[in-house]
């Protein structure tokens, strides 16, 4: 029996267009979610109400996010809504639920038990060491290459058999793509790509897993659907079958994740495939006042082939958007710091607000701007926790208790700490590990009494392996942290390693806090639930899944910088849109790809939209990058907005070149000059001993020395004091 009346205590606070989408009939659906227009809580009480009505039951429900963050968030809003256990729901980002799909159908999809789960550092490390085995120089295939490569095959659908080779370097890129999944198979590892990939390749070939998948998940959710990539959409496609429902909830004016594969055109593809008819869009916004929606509506409706809304509000209008023409990009700094200083003073709070901007090379100055007065700032998205190298190190270990196989992992911490096995013994194990067709450990244990130090890495191993199911996962931790000699390392070792200390910490207290119950894993195989080893495989693959969550800062009050990127989702009450030139956003590389002006139109609607309350935009008719001068005109997407939701504070005039005025300006003129450090010069050429020759990029004068930042190419770039370092002109 469903409920005959809409307004029950789990529909109430819902617009008509909300309560419309919550209460759809069971059918498939496309939910044109429009910016701040409450599409979590719509995606959450849709699943409540299939529960709460009886049309679904919680083993018939697969809900799919995009971050464990909004998978976790979607669990506890449920929780709180309904009076039903939803842990046991298949609710996750889509590598979580294939990483489940695996688990259970491990023997199926031809892996281990234990198989653990590459990120993206370790991925990179093990493409190393194939080249290397190859003998392929980086000159000849550069390991991050060979990495995109592989990367965007798997998340195409394509194994190296199916490629065609065009000419001899992508032969050889194929060939390597081939023996790596060799080496994966060998050491039951995954990447990434490979959980969706491999979980999509057994629902197509095996008929009674697919149809029994398709006969269990009844109704299929799916957040940010204009994220999906084409094998995301086939792996949907396959669980769905011809009768589930798919509730689709996302916004194609939000694309803005074509160089990670998305494909926007999915959403299309979905009402052909599923029939549906029209979308339900959610128009209603309830972040942004109505001048900074305008600007929104107007800028994306520059785009073609959308599926089309306007958002409203019922708010008032509110403050015009304020857009500021500087002369220089310090003077477009200070501008922001300025006005945020001035904010503040009326009471509004640092962290409600962002400095957004369209590369990562754009914050140096406003950094150094707000450094020098004095205002607190903080880098978001900066290094993740599971990504930090002590943290990398520590889990290596615990990787190696319960998979000694894992080559990987042994090579990163055979010698950290070091414990004086050099590169040639690691050499001789590996051409070992080679010529018997063994693993690396294998090959390690056979190395005996000459070896001595081989052979006290190995007792080490050992000692963890023999505690599994004797000691808890905590007191593993500890042993994984303080028994291989990190902690001491760390301790010992010269300069300031607090943050390392802390941090492995930190590693501790997560076991501790860690429930194997509540990681998803209620219905892994019988052997691997029973297991001694279970709570450190499902820690381990834990780690690995949320390896791409940011993690929370001190919580001290600070502006927040980032790319605009990066700060989709977010939502802040004043929003600094900085360094909007043209050939800058919109990039002048998206200009010559088809379909790149529509993406950073896109990227800008994001932006505008972070706003709640107050807009600025700036521009900087001259600015300093990579050691050059370059001029720049406004942005297209700025003389886009209509003039009737602007203030400007400055004139709005065009510069190619500023000539007279600018000339003039005694900030444009100390850029002129080449200002010295300690001797020194950005731009100049300089010899380091150890580092070869290097350009100096960035400068910093400390009085009696200088600070400089130097690239010295294949050495990579270095901060250098002149007071220690002896460099000589070139």
């Amino acid at each position: 029996m469903f409920p005959t009346q809409p307004d029950s205590s789990l529909l109430n606070g819902l617009n008509a267009e909300q309560l419309a989408a919550v209460t759809w009939p069971p059918q498939s659906a496309l939910v044109l979610a429009g910016a701040g227009s409450g599409k979590t809580r719509v995606l959450t009480t849709r699943i409540a109400w299939l529960l709460q009505s009886g049309q679904a039951g919680v083993g018939s429900i697969m809900a799919v996010t995009f971050t464990n963050k909004a998978a976790k968030e979607m669990q506890t809003r449920l929780g709180a809504m309904i009076p039903v256990n939803v842990r046991s729901m298949w609710l996750g980002t889509f590598h979580g639920l294939c990483h489940r799909f695996l688990r259970l159908h491990h023997r199926d999809a031809g892996l281990p038990s234990s198989f653990q789960i590459l990120d993206s550092g370790d991925q990179l490390s093990l493409i190393k060491r194939l080249l290397k085995s190859l003998n392929i120089a980086e000159e000849i295939i550069a390991p991050r290459s060979l990495q995109g490569f592989i990367n965007a095959q798997k998340e195409a659908g394509l194994r190296a058999g199916k490629l065609e080779a065009a000419d001899f370097h992508t032969r050889k890129l194929i060939e390597c793509f081939a023996e790596y999944d060799k080496w994966c198979n060998r050491e039951g590892v995954v990447d990434f790509a490979e959980l969706m990939l491999r979980s999509y390749e057994l629902l197509q070939s095996n008929e009674t897993l697919r149809r029994h998948y398709q006969n269990r998940f009844n109704h299929i959710l799916v957040d940010e659907f204009q994220d999906t990539n084409k094998l995301q959409y086939a792996w949907l496609k396959l669980m769905a079958g011809e009768h589930a429902a798919v509730f689709a909830v996302g916004d194609d004016d939000q694309s803005i994740y074509r160089f990670r594969g998305a494909h926007v055109g999915n959403m299309t593809a979905l009402m052909k495939e599923f029939h549906i008819e029209e979308p339900i869009k959610l128009e209603q916004n309830y972040r942004s006042v109505g001048n900074i929606l305008t600007a929104a509506n107007i800028v994306i409706a520059n785009n073609g082939d959308r599926l089309g809304k306007n958002l409203r509000t019922d708010a008032e209008s509110g403050d015009k958007i304020r857009f500021f023409s500087a002369a220089t990009d310090y003077d477009e700094a200070m501008f922001i710091v300025e006005e945020a200083k001035s904010l503040q003073r009326e009471g509004k709070r640092l962290d409600e607000m962002a400095v957004l901007y369209r590369s990562n090379a754009q914050s140096r100055v406003i950094e150094q701007a707000l450094f020098r007065s004095g205002v607190a700032y903080k880098i978001y998205g900066g290094l993740r926790f599971y990504e930090r190298q002590e943290i990398k190190h520590a889990l290596a270990y615990l990787r190696l208790a319960v998979n000694p196989d894992d080559d990987n992992a042994l090579l990163r911490v055979i010698n950290v700490p070091a414990r004086g096995i050099g590169t040639r013994t690691v050499e001789n194990i590996q051409t070992a590990s080679q010529e018997q067709g063994i693993s690396l450990w294998q090959a390690a244990c056979g190395m005996g009494a000459k070896a001595a130090k081989v052979a006290a890495f190995v007792r080490i191993i050992e000692q963890m392996r023999q505690q599994i199911g004797l000691l808890s996962l905590p007191e593993l931790m500890h042993s994984a942290v303080h028994d291989s000699g990190l902690m001491e390392s760390y301790r010992n070792a010269k300069g300031d390693n607090q943050d390392r200390i802390d941090n492995l910490e930190e590693l501790i207290n997560a076991a501790i806090e860690f429930k194997p119950e509540d990681s998803n894993f209620e219905t892994i195989p019988e052997d691997l639930q029973h297991s001694p080893a279970f709570p450190i495989l499902a820690f381990l693959s834990n780690a690995a899944l949320e390896s791409g969550e940011n993690q929370a800062g001190s919580g001290e009050e600070a502006v927040q910088l980032m790319t605009v990127h990066a700060a989709k989702g977010l939502e802040f009450d004043t929003v600094f849109l900085s360094g909007m030139e043209e050939g800058r956003f919109p990039s002048e590389m998206s200009l010559a790809e088809h379909g790149g002006l529509e993406e950073e139109r896109r990227l800008m609607y994001v932006a505008i939209t972070r706003a709640r309350q107050r807009l600025y935009i700036s521009m900087a008719q001259q600015r300093m990058l990579h050691g050059q001068t370059q001029f720049g005109i406004v942005s297209r997407f700025v003389e886009e907005i209509p003039p009737q939701v602007m203030h400007p504070l400055s004139p709005h005039t065009r510069h190619t070149a500023p000539k007279t005025a600018a000339a003039k300006d005694p900030v444009v003129e100390s850029y002129k000059k080449p200002q010295s450090y300690d001797g020194f010069r950005i731009g100049q050429n300089v010899r380091h001993a150890k580092f070869g020759t290097g350009v100096i990029i960035d400068a910093l004068d400390k009085g009696q020395s200088a600070r400089l930042t130097i690239n010295f190419g294949k050495a990579g770039i270095k901060d250098l004091d002149t007071k220690f370092a002896v460099l000589e002109a070139v």
